[in-house]
């Protein structure tokens, strides 16, 4: 897998962006990344598509940026000459396919069958693009791909929204996603960049799927954590001894002793360790190397280097 394709991943959503102006790319480049989100699809879907992509990658050198809705090899190489980093086509196109592999340039077609996806793997291509999601079937249809293609990945596209990106990125075989929410033609055509970066902080915040999983309490030790305990479950909190600490119900854990924090710890759920720590890194966190846990060659649990009212925090798989 390419270094683009990894980072599409890692950032979980790519904008997909129509844009009739070139002129307002590079603002629009500028906003997106303010919101988090640092990679964006520009579709050949109007006539200043391959000037906004060179702009962008002129004037926004930190973004990744793709060219969308290619269905032909001329719009493919328009693309290329403007700087376009990855070609995303609605369908397959073996053509498309065969002169961007041939340049070395990543390409995701677009697949809604079994069909196209076996054409897809004799390619040598395992991301692609799920296109139309909802229309095709949505997270039903996924699944179903999962037994027979065990090795490729989808960017579903079509359909998802801010209520369903985090479904979609929990199944185990969707690389990233596609919407294009947070930046409208409207918002693009009026220049409202602080609509659009607000928009995109949501979406980035949306993709990581946060929840709470529990508080941890340090105590002194053993007794005085069996007694915590004991008090909890007077609340209907039945506790579970847990060997180094007791849980009332899934979301209390009462520490034997002094553990990580210093009043203790709060676990953070999240849909894939290793985007959040992506994300939180640019908001001045990072991970504590030592205390991380795998599972499956993935990061199941790793605490964070910075406490919150005095509480250490970790991430935890959802």
């Amino acid at each position: 897998m390419t270094s683009v394709l990894q980072e599409l991943g890692t950032t979980g959503l790519i904008p997909v962006i129509k844009i009739e102006d070139a002129s307002k790319a590079a603002g629009l480049a500028r906003a997106l990344h303010e919101g988090g989100l640092n990679c964006a699809e520009i579709t050949f879907r109007t006539e200043a598509a391959a000037e906004a992509i060179q702009r962008i990658r002129k004037e926004a050198p930190s973004m990744i940026v793709g060219a969308g809705t290619v269905i032909s090899i001329d719009q493919a190489r328009q693309a290329a000459e403007a700087g376009a980093q990855f070609v995303v086509s609605p369908g397959f196109s073996a053509s498309v396919v065969d002169w961007c592999i041939e340049r070395n340039m990543p390409v995701i077609p677009g697949v809604n069958n079994p069909s196209h996806i076996q054409e897809a793997l004799e390619k040598g291509l395992t991301v692609l693009k799920f296109f139309p999601a909802e229309a095709s079937g949505g997270i039903a249809m996924l699944q179903a791909f999962a037994g027979p293609f065990p090795q490729v990945s989808f960017i579903p596209t079509g359909g998802i929204s801010p209520e369903n990106i985090g479904a979609y990125l929990r199944l185990p075989n969707v690389h990233s996603a596609g919407g294009s929410w947070m930046a409208g033609t409207d918002l693009i055509a009026s220049e409202d960049w602080e609509k659009i970066t607000g928009l995109s902080r949501e979406a980035a915040l949306a993709v990581q799927g946060f929840s709470f999983a529990h508080i941890g309490i340090n105590q002194k030790n053993e007794a005085e954590a069996l007694e915590t305990s004991r008090l909890f479950s007077l609340f209907g909190f039945t506790p579970r001894d847990n060997r180094i600490s007791w849980f009332n119900t899934n979301f209390i854990e009462v520490m034997n002793g002094p553990g990580e924090g210093g009043h203790g710890h709060i676990g953070i759920k999240c849909i894939s360790i290793e985007r959040s720590l992506a994300y939180l890194e640019k908001l001045g966190f990072h991970p504590v190397e030592e205390t991380a846990r795998r599972k499956n060659g993935k990061l199941s649990l790793v605490f964070l280097d910075r406490e919150i009212g005095g509480f250490a925090v970790h991430l935890v798989l959802n």
